[in-house]
């Protein structure tokens, strides 16, 4: 992996690691919810708001991460809140707080992914940014399999 930098290769573990969590709770979340009585219209309008929060955030993120010229603080904490906000679920006790969580784990994503991504250009050549971006993808894709596969074994087990 010829001009690939420290942060390529750190990133690139974090997303795989981070999309493993995120999608080990993509399968059983709507039956999480529904076993804690959530109305079927809820789950649909959890991931809604979930994701619109994602999408407007990253935006905003980004306009103020070139501003301030930092791109780490908004990776430590987009990746903190999402990895905090996971382990949360499990101690939810009704279905409205899981709201909360899932909206606020989304939220760590809107935080971090426009940062991380102009971070990953600053951290390799020109000539070898197209790898660096496939590579990463690599990793997101690959962590995204693990987690559902892993899920799927461990809820068989």
């Amino acid at each position: 992996m010829r001009g690939f930098s420290l942060n390529v290769i750190l990133i690139g573990v974090i997303s795989f690691l981070t999309d493993a969590s995120s999608e080990m709770i993509v399968p059983i979340l709507p039956l999480y919810l529904i076993g804690l009585g959530a109305p079927m219209v809820a789950i649909g309008l959890i991931e809604g708001a979930a994701e619109s929060t994602a999408s407007i955030l990253k935006a905003l993120s980004g306009t103020w991460s070139d501003k301030m010229k930092k791109r780490r603080p908004f990776m430590l904490a987009g990746y903190s809140l999402s990895t905090v906000s996971k382990f949360l679920f499990v101690v939810t006790t009704a279905w409205s707080q899981v709201v909360g969580l899932k909206i606020s784990e989304r939220t760590g994503k809107g935080i971090r992914a426009a940062p991380k991504d102009a971070l990953l250009a600053e951290s390799c050549d020109p000539e070898v940014r197209g790898r660096v971006y496939g590579f990463h993808k690599a990793m997101d894709t690959a962590g995204a399999a693990f987690g559902v596969v892993l899920a799927l074994a461990l809820v068989g087990f």
